[in-house]
């Protein structure tokens, strides 16, 4: 399968039409069909269902699409890369993160690097630890931030970062627990809960619990908080989640209110083991020693 077939097939899916693709990459009809056509027979799948008006894709088609666009964006990463001048760092670095309070870490390394390099870009790519290992996987994002212990230590390099992410609920300020400065597992065996969706029996969260999953009343799930929070505030129930992630303070109608004990997870900065860097992702690399030796325990704020 050859790239230009493959941008096509992109041009197609983006126009939803042949003749509006053709139009666009200067092709007649005829030959970008024949492409198409090829393309499909080579892969032995139909990808493109052929309507009068527009083309929509097959099931095939739309996993095709998906991965096109990540055999693209290697690419153009990859000849970004290797055309740089020897003398001159810049280039786009990629970072996927959980939600945490943490990101300024990365943030003030980045800070640090801006004056001398300018031409370096960053790109945070939100997501829970299942979207950041698949993305760190399949080579989309040079670095990953991930919450708890690596999982895999024979497949990542590790650095750890030295603050912890405190555990806790969050919940409408009307809500009959908002008047606890702290949460029991007791609290919380009989209300309706939104969880993360990696969370699983054996984890840190339901140990805490007392519970298993399936004891518990788990209501929804999330991957991102911010949409957590529009259930919690349309009050689906309690979220438990990490603090300084969603902003309580001021009108809002949202609490956060700490676990009892006291539970937190720690942090690591991950990437793939043997990883060949490009120059302006191993100057970040190189910036994170002194900036994550000067964090203070307690926390980054300054």
């Amino acid at each position: 399968m050859e790239l230009r077939v493959l941008q096509y097939f992109l041009a197609v899916t983006r126009e939803q039409s042949i003749s509006g693709a053709a139009e666009s990459l200067h092709l007649s009809q005829p030959t970008l069909s024949r492409q198409l056509k090829e393309m499909e027979e080579e892969l032995g799948k139909q990808l493109l269902i052929r309507g009068n008006r527009k083309v929509t894709l097959t099931e095939e088609g739309m996993l095709l699409r998906k991965r096109a666009e990540e055999i693209l964006n290697l690419v153009r990463k990859a000849e970004c890369e290797i055309t740089c001048c020897d003398d001159v760092i810049v280039g786009d670095i990629y970072i996927g993160a959980g939600e945490t309070d943490a990101v300024r870490l990365i943030a003030r390394a980045a800070r640090c690097l801006q004056q001398e390099y300018p031409d370096i870009h960053y790109h945070i790519i939100s997501g829970d630890t299942t979207d950041v290992l698949e993305s760190l996987d399949r080579g989309l994002i040079d670095f990953g931030l991930l919450f708890g212990p690596v999982e895999d230590p024979s497949k990542y390099e590790c650095l750890a970062f030295p603050m912890k992410d405190v555990y806790g609920v969050l919940m409408r300020k009307d809500s009959p627990l908002a008047s606890s400065e702290s949460i029991r597992a007791e609290d919380l065996w009989d209300k309706p809960l939104i969880l993360n969706r990696n969370v699983q029996d054996g984890d840190d969260l339901l140990a805490w619990l007392q519970k298993t999953k399936a004891e518990l009343n788990v209501v929804a799930t999330y991957n991102l908080l911010y949409n957590a929070s529009l259930m919690v505030e349309e009050g689906m129930g309690y979220a438990l989640t990490l603090d300084k992630i969603i902003n309580v303070t001021g009108d809002s109608s949202l609490c956060f209110r700490p676990l009892l004990p006291h539970l937190e997870t720690g942090m690591n900065l991950i990437w793939k083991k043997y990883q060949c860097f490009p120059k302006a992702a191993r100057k970040l690399l190189e910036c994170f020693q002194p900036v994550v030796s000067s964090c203070p325990e307690a926390g980054i704020n300054e």
